[in-house]
Protein backbone atom coordinates (compact mmCIF):
# COMPACT_ATOMS: atom_id res chain seq x y z
CA UNK A 1 0.00 0.00 0.00
CA UNK A 2 1.06 3.45 -0.84
CA UNK A 3 1.30 5.82 2.21
CA UNK A 4 1.88 8.08 0.65
CA UNK A 5 -1.51 8.86 -0.17
CA UNK A 6 -2.33 9.15 3.55
CA UNK A 7 0.37 11.43 3.89
CA UNK A 8 -1.00 15.23 4.21
CA UNK A 9 1.18 17.95 1.97
CA UNK A 10 1.60 21.18 3.84
CA UNK A 11 -0.15 24.03 2.11
CA UNK A 12 1.34 27.77 3.10
CA UNK A 13 -1.52 29.98 4.57
CA UNK A 14 -1.49 33.04 2.91
CA UNK A 15 -1.06 36.31 4.66
CA UNK A 16 -3.95 38.60 5.06
CA UNK A 17 -3.79 41.60 2.77
CA UNK A 18 -3.35 44.88 3.99
CA UNK A 19 -6.55 46.99 3.05
CA UNK A 20 -5.20 50.64 2.61
CA UNK A 21 -8.02 52.88 4.02
CA UNK A 22 -8.08 55.81 1.79
CA UNK A 23 -9.05 59.24 2.73
CA UNK A 24 -12.15 61.01 0.94
CA UNK A 25 -13.36 64.33 1.94
CA UNK A 26 -16.42 63.73 0.41
CA UNK A 27 -16.80 60.20 3.35
CA UNK A 28 -16.06 62.41 5.85
CA UNK A 29 -18.57 65.18 5.21
CA UNK A 30 -21.16 62.43 4.65
CA UNK A 31 -20.33 60.42 8.02
CA UNK A 32 -20.36 64.32 9.98
CA UNK A 33 -23.60 63.86 10.48
CA UNK A 34 -26.20 66.67 10.25
CA UNK A 35 -24.07 69.07 12.81
CA UNK A 36 -21.10 68.44 10.55
CA UNK A 37 -22.73 68.81 7.38
CA UNK A 38 -24.50 72.04 8.18
CA UNK A 39 -21.24 73.50 9.46
CA UNK A 40 -19.75 72.65 5.90
CA UNK A 41 -22.12 74.03 4.04
CA UNK A 42 -22.22 77.23 5.37
CA UNK A 43 -18.63 77.64 5.25
CA UNK A 44 -18.85 76.34 1.51
CA UNK A 45 -21.80 80.00 1.29
CA UNK A 46 -19.09 82.05 2.57
CA UNK A 47 -16.30 80.73 0.38
CA UNK A 48 -18.84 81.80 -2.60
CA UNK A 49 -19.69 84.64 -1.16
CA UNK A 50 -15.90 85.42 -0.29
CA UNK A 51 -14.85 84.80 -4.09
CA UNK A 52 -18.03 86.97 -6.16
CA UNK A 53 -17.12 89.94 -3.78
CA UNK A 54 -13.35 89.72 -4.79
CA UNK A 55 -13.60 89.45 -8.03
CA UNK A 56 -16.61 92.04 -8.77
CA UNK A 57 -14.51 94.21 -6.57
CA UNK A 58 -11.34 93.71 -8.29
CA UNK A 59 -13.03 94.15 -11.58
CA UNK A 60 -14.61 97.81 -10.58
CA UNK A 61 -11.31 98.97 -8.83
CA UNK A 62 -9.18 97.64 -12.78
CA UNK A 63 -11.93 100.01 -14.16
CA UNK A 64 -11.10 102.69 -11.94
CA UNK A 65 -7.85 102.37 -12.11
CA UNK A 66 -7.46 103.26 -15.74
CA UNK A 67 -6.98 106.82 -16.50
CA UNK A 68 -5.62 108.39 -19.71
CA UNK A 69 -2.13 109.63 -18.85
CA UNK A 70 -2.86 113.22 -20.83
CA UNK A 71 -6.35 113.60 -19.34
CA UNK A 72 -4.58 116.11 -16.53
CA UNK A 73 -2.60 117.40 -19.14
CA UNK A 74 -5.52 118.46 -21.44
CA UNK A 75 -7.38 119.73 -18.37
CA UNK A 76 -4.67 122.33 -17.64
CA UNK A 77 -4.91 123.40 -21.60
CA UNK A 78 -8.71 123.86 -21.27
CA UNK A 79 -8.81 125.56 -17.69
CA UNK A 80 -5.92 127.51 -18.72
CA UNK A 81 -7.48 128.65 -21.92
CA UNK A 82 -10.74 129.40 -19.75
CA UNK A 83 -12.80 126.91 -21.36
CA UNK A 84 -14.18 125.62 -18.75
CA UNK A 85 -17.18 123.75 -20.63
CA UNK A 86 -14.86 121.50 -22.34
CA UNK A 87 -13.08 120.72 -19.14
CA UNK A 88 -16.05 119.29 -18.05
CA UNK A 89 -17.06 117.40 -21.24
CA UNK A 90 -13.74 116.13 -20.97
CA UNK A 91 -14.31 114.96 -17.61
CA UNK A 92 -17.68 113.42 -18.32
CA UNK A 93 -15.98 111.00 -21.10
CA UNK A 94 -13.25 109.99 -19.30
CA UNK A 95 -15.72 108.62 -16.49
CA UNK A 96 -13.35 107.41 -13.26
CA UNK A 97 -12.93 108.24 -10.16
CA UNK A 98 -10.02 110.78 -11.11
CA UNK A 99 -12.36 112.57 -13.53
CA UNK A 100 -15.35 112.96 -11.07
CA UNK A 101 -13.15 114.34 -8.54
CA UNK A 102 -11.55 116.80 -11.23
CA UNK A 103 -15.42 117.83 -12.61
CA UNK A 104 -15.99 118.68 -8.59
CA UNK A 105 -13.23 120.82 -8.79
CA UNK A 106 -14.03 122.39 -12.07
CA UNK A 107 -17.75 123.27 -11.07
CA UNK A 108 -16.45 124.83 -8.27
CA UNK A 109 -13.89 127.23 -10.32
CA UNK A 110 -14.32 131.16 -9.02
CA UNK A 111 -14.97 130.43 -5.45
CA UNK A 112 -12.26 130.44 -2.98
CA UNK A 113 -9.39 127.18 -3.53
CA UNK A 114 -10.22 125.86 0.21
CA UNK A 115 -14.16 125.86 -0.69
CA UNK A 116 -12.68 123.86 -4.02
CA UNK A 117 -10.50 121.76 -2.12
CA UNK A 118 -13.22 120.99 0.16
CA UNK A 119 -15.77 120.24 -2.11
CA UNK A 120 -12.91 117.63 -3.79
CA UNK A 121 -12.31 115.97 -0.55
CA UNK A 122 -15.94 115.15 -0.12
CA UNK A 123 -16.28 114.01 -3.34
CA UNK A 124 -13.34 111.97 -2.95
CA UNK A 125 -14.73 110.73 0.24
CA UNK A 126 -17.74 108.97 -1.41
CA UNK A 127 -15.08 107.35 -4.57
CA UNK A 128 -13.03 105.81 -1.67
CA UNK A 129 -16.51 104.56 -0.02
CA UNK A 130 -17.89 103.08 -3.26
CA UNK A 131 -14.54 101.71 -4.10
CA UNK A 132 -14.54 99.80 -0.47
CA UNK A 133 -18.29 98.60 -0.94
CA UNK A 134 -18.18 94.97 1.04
CA UNK A 135 -14.59 94.82 1.21
CA UNK A 136 -15.27 94.46 5.03
CA UNK A 137 -17.65 91.55 4.19
CA UNK A 138 -14.49 89.83 3.58
CA UNK A 139 -12.59 90.42 6.80
CA UNK A 140 -15.76 89.63 8.46
CA UNK A 141 -15.19 86.00 6.69
CA UNK A 142 -11.71 85.86 7.37
CA UNK A 143 -12.52 85.83 11.15
CA UNK A 144 -15.44 84.35 11.68
CA UNK A 145 -14.50 81.16 8.98
CA UNK A 146 -11.58 79.79 11.75
CA UNK A 147 -14.29 79.94 14.40
CA UNK A 148 -17.13 78.34 12.69
CA UNK A 149 -14.76 75.61 12.31
CA UNK A 150 -13.34 75.16 15.19
CA UNK A 151 -17.41 75.16 16.54
CA UNK A 152 -17.37 72.18 14.08
CA UNK A 153 -14.47 70.78 15.77
CA UNK A 154 -16.02 71.13 19.44
CA UNK A 155 -19.03 69.92 18.21
CA UNK A 156 -17.15 67.06 16.69
CA UNK A 157 -15.51 66.46 19.91
CA UNK A 158 -18.50 66.20 22.00
CA UNK A 159 -20.12 63.60 20.11
CA UNK A 160 -17.36 61.03 19.92
CA UNK A 161 -17.32 61.36 23.69
CA UNK A 162 -21.38 60.90 23.91
CA UNK A 163 -20.64 57.47 21.41
CA UNK A 164 -17.93 56.56 23.16
CA UNK A 165 -19.28 56.72 26.90
CA UNK A 166 -22.62 55.19 25.61
CA UNK A 167 -20.28 52.18 24.11
CA UNK A 168 -20.20 50.70 28.08
CA UNK A 169 -17.05 52.51 28.93
CA UNK A 170 -14.74 50.43 26.31
CA UNK A 171 -12.92 52.84 24.18
CA UNK A 172 -13.86 51.96 20.30
CA UNK A 173 -10.52 52.84 18.51
CA UNK A 174 -12.23 52.80 15.02
CA UNK A 175 -15.29 55.20 16.60
CA UNK A 176 -13.19 57.66 18.12
CA UNK A 177 -11.09 57.81 15.18
CA UNK A 178 -13.72 58.67 12.38
CA UNK A 179 -14.92 61.49 15.10
CA UNK A 180 -11.66 62.91 15.11
CA UNK A 181 -11.68 62.61 11.38
CA UNK A 182 -14.96 64.50 11.12
CA UNK A 183 -13.87 66.78 13.75
CA UNK A 184 -10.84 68.45 12.48
CA UNK A 185 -12.65 68.73 8.76
CA UNK A 186 -14.54 71.28 10.13
CA UNK A 187 -11.51 73.12 11.48
CA UNK A 188 -9.45 72.91 7.96
CA UNK A 189 -12.48 73.84 6.09
CA UNK A 190 -12.62 77.39 7.92
CA UNK A 191 -8.86 77.59 7.51
CA UNK A 192 -9.11 77.15 4.11
CA UNK A 193 -12.06 79.72 3.84
CA UNK A 194 -10.44 82.23 6.15
CA UNK A 195 -7.22 82.35 4.07
CA UNK A 196 -8.77 82.66 0.56
CA UNK A 197 -10.38 85.45 2.48
CA UNK A 198 -8.17 87.41 4.24
CA UNK A 199 -5.83 87.03 0.87
CA UNK A 200 -8.55 88.85 -1.08
CA UNK A 201 -9.65 91.25 1.23
CA UNK A 202 -5.62 92.13 1.72
CA UNK A 203 -5.31 92.42 -2.02
CA UNK A 204 -8.25 94.63 -2.49
CA UNK A 205 -7.12 96.43 -0.16
CA UNK A 206 -3.83 97.33 -1.71
CA UNK A 207 -5.56 97.82 -5.22
CA UNK A 208 -7.50 100.02 -3.52
CA UNK A 209 -5.23 102.34 -1.81
CA UNK A 210 -3.38 102.49 -5.31
CA UNK A 211 -6.44 104.07 -6.77
CA UNK A 212 -6.69 106.54 -3.71
CA UNK A 213 -3.39 107.94 -4.03
CA UNK A 214 -3.54 108.31 -7.86
CA UNK A 215 -7.34 110.81 -6.73
CA UNK A 216 -4.71 112.54 -4.09
CA UNK A 217 -2.32 112.72 -6.84
CA UNK A 218 -4.19 114.28 -9.53
CA UNK A 219 -6.18 116.36 -6.83
CA UNK A 220 -3.09 118.03 -5.58
CA UNK A 221 -2.48 118.77 -9.58
CA UNK A 222 -5.52 120.51 -10.31
CA UNK A 223 -5.24 122.90 -7.23
CA UNK A 224 -1.58 123.76 -7.98
CA UNK A 225 -2.87 124.51 -11.39
CA UNK A 226 -6.09 127.34 -9.84
CA UNK A 227 -3.16 128.23 -7.85
CA UNK A 228 -0.26 129.45 -10.15
CA UNK A 229 -0.51 132.73 -10.20
CA UNK A 230 -2.00 134.71 -13.63
CA UNK A 231 0.21 136.19 -16.31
Amino acid sequence: MNLSMFQTQSVPLKEPESVEKTLSIIELIKSGGTAGQLIIALLFVLLVVALYIYFERLFTIKSASKVDPNFMNEIKDHVSSGKIEAAKLLCAQENSPVSRLIQKGISRIGRPLADINSAIENAGRLEVYSLEKNVSVLATISGAAPMIGFLGTVIGMILSIFEIANSGGQIDIKLLADGLYTAMTTTVAGLLVGIVAYIAFNHLVSRTNKVVYNMEANSVEFLDLLNEPTH
